[in-house]
């Protein structure tokens, strides 16, 4: 049925129910967030029960889901009218693990939303569970490690370092080799008789001291995780300016990740400044198709004011291309 459906973008799934009676029972479709297939089911006596469970399976027996979450239920009518669970935090493994009572009268067409804040893998052994969201876990051969352990070292230390870099408030210094290697504009740089050549120098003014640090210790292979999640707007910037296409996408990839209503309008705008089609996509789609737009009407004047023209006829699109008049 149509309305089994979920619909899921970044970390949010929703659930658009068209005819559910007074006494009713309904269970969803499958839909995948993180490593698991969940469900979600409904059913009325006194109140509105709604389930959420992962899909029986080997994966979930032997990894089953440390899930962090809220749920928002909400009518179709003009009237928006918005019911939110509290955070819960909780090991998810059968049908009755979970269930969220809602002192609702709702029948006929109404929105279920789950957001997951975290999913965690929890081990059956006891060990500390791991975010499958989490960069952390990616092994690296021991080649690999004593290789970056030596880049390390010259960056740090400067070592042979034949490049200095002028930032918006200090200097630092790198290595042209490495700068080429990573980026097709500092090579032409360095290659042709231009200044940079020259002066073996070379101005990131539009930087801070600590952007530009990061920005050396990600063509290093040396970046830590939080450092990149600080600075990943200001990365993003260098690495459409410097063509860093490997940068370019991680960064991507993690604002989409994090997408939610207190920053998706800022999101939007930087995936038209930066043309990240998978971002503006993700962007729209939480916005009109998932009807997230309501919960941004506020600040929805002063977008307007400061947005690109042709972004606020994609925007007008796309709420023609899903309207639907009933």
């Amino acid at each position: 049925m149509a309305d089994s459906r979920v619909d899921t973008v970044a970390r949010l799934a929703q659930w658009k129910i068209d005819n559910f009676g007074p006494c009713s029972y309904k269970k969803s479709d499958p839909f995948k967030v993180g490593i698991w297939n969940w469900y979600l089911s409904i059913e009325r006596n006194r109140y509105l029960y709604i389930h959420l469970f992962p899909e029986p399976s080997r994966i979930s027996k032997e990894n089953p889901p440390a899930a962090k979450f809220i749920l928002r239920v909400f009518n179709a009518s003009s009237s928006r009218k918005l019911y939110f669970s509290s955070v819960h935090e909780r090991v998810l493994r059968t049908y009755d693990d979970f269930v969220w009572p809602v002192d609702t009268t709702f029948v006929g067409r109404f929105t279920i939303d789950v957001e997951f804040l975290d999913l965690k893998i929890c081990p059956l052994n006891g060990g500390e569970a791991s975010s499958v969201w989490s960069y952390a876990g990616k092994m690296q051969t021991i080649a690999e490690q004593s290789t970056l352990r030596c880049l390390s070292l010259m960056l740090d230390e400067a070592i042979y370092a034949d490049l200095t870099i002028i930032t918006s408030d200090g200097t630092l210094r790198a290595h042209k080799a490495i700068l080429s290697a990573s980026s097709p504009v500092f090579q032409s740089m360095f290659h042709h008789d231009l200044k940079e050549k020259e002066s073996s120098t070379i101005h990131i003014e539009d930087m801070s001291p600590e952007s530009c640090t990061v920005l050396l210790s990600y063509l290093y292979g040396t970046i830590k995780q939080e450092d990149f999640w600080k600075h990943r707007l200001a990365l993003l910037g260098a690495a459409n300016k410097y063509d860093i296409g490997g940068l370019k996408d991680l960064c991507e990839e993690s604002l989409l990740e994090d997408l939610n209503s207190g920053n998706v309008l800022e999101r939007l705008n930087e995936a038209w400044l930066y043309q990240l089609h998978k971002l503006k996509k993700g962007c729209l789609t939480f916005l009109f198709e998932f009807g997230k737009i309501y919960d941004v009407r506020d600040e929805m004047d002063n977008f307007f004011q400061h947005a690109d023209r042709e972004l606020m006829l994609e925007m007008f699109q796309e709420v023609l291309a899903i309207w639907k008049p009933v």
